[in-house]
């Protein structure tokens, strides 16, 4: 019974000690790593991290500066694009001056008639006249003037106490000139031969008047429309209507 009782106490005390042996041995076979840099060496690691945060808040700021700059480009966009949009009605409208290639269109009196005793025509009629800018239109005219007045969508031509008038502008005296614009020259070129062969210039003829056609020229100048343009129908928008945006 004695020796069963020293047999198990020397076992256990085996155990133990052998569990020690083990612990100690994976101790020795991995070290607990110690930073053993000196106090430079730590301050050197110290500064070389500071330069990188610095890097780092200049590349922030930097990409910060960039999206503003973006932001403000986007935003100067749109507002140029208004602008633009707001030009382009504009000269839709008539409101600017413009020069583009087109043709010079003369009416005056038949000096010829002077010889057989004729009383020359001092006027041309207002029907006379809005046949000639419907045909001009037909024929892809875009900009159009009148003895300087230009011509519009709403532009009014009228009699008014025996005198042709434009929007108010009277027509009283020969001769009177015409301003024809278009977009492009080859169009110029075709506006003038389909004109030379139109009869307008022999409803001209009967009303005792000349209607010359000058050929297609590079820089034709037609003024701006110069007078109110009244709008019709139209209601300003209160701030609460029409959506949000």
């Amino acid at each position: 019974m004695d020796k069963l009782k020293k047999n198990f106490s020397f076992i256990a005390i085996s155990a133990v000690i052998g569990f020690m042996i083990a612990i100690q041995f994976q101790t020795v076979k991995k070290p607990v790593e110690r930073d053993t840099r000196d106090l430079w060496q730590l301050r050197e690691a110290i500064l070389q991290e500071k330069e990188l945060q610095s890097e780092l808040l200049t590349e922030i700021r930097s990409i910060e500066e960039k999206l503003l700059a973006y932001e403000s480009k986007q935003k100067q966009s749109k507002e140029q694009a208004l602008r633009d949009t707001i030009q382009e009605l504009k000269n839709e409208a008539g409101m600017t001056r413009v020069t583009a290639p087109g043709l010079l269109l003369r009416i005056e009196p038949i000096v010829e008639e002077i010889q057989i005793g004729v009383e020359l025509s001092t006027a041309v009629s207002p029907e006379l006249l809005k046949r000639l800018l419907n045909e001009l239109n037909m024929y892809d005219a875009k900009y159009v003037s009148v003895d300087g007045q230009r011509i519009i969508n709403t532009t009014v031509i009228r009699d008014i106490n025996n005198e042709t008038k434009i929007d108010g502008h009277a027509l009283s005296s020969l001769p009177i000139e015409i301003k024809v614009g278009v977009d492009h020259i080859e169009t110029a070129e075709k506006l003038y031969n389909q004109m030379k062969v139109s009869k307008a210039t022999e409803e001209f003829f009967i009303e005792n008047l000349k209607l010359t056609i000058s050929e297609p020229n590079l820089g034709i100048t037609i003024p701006a429309y110069d007078n109110p343009i009244r709008i019709r129908y139209l209601e300003s928008m209160k701030a609460n209507e029409g959506g949000n945006t």
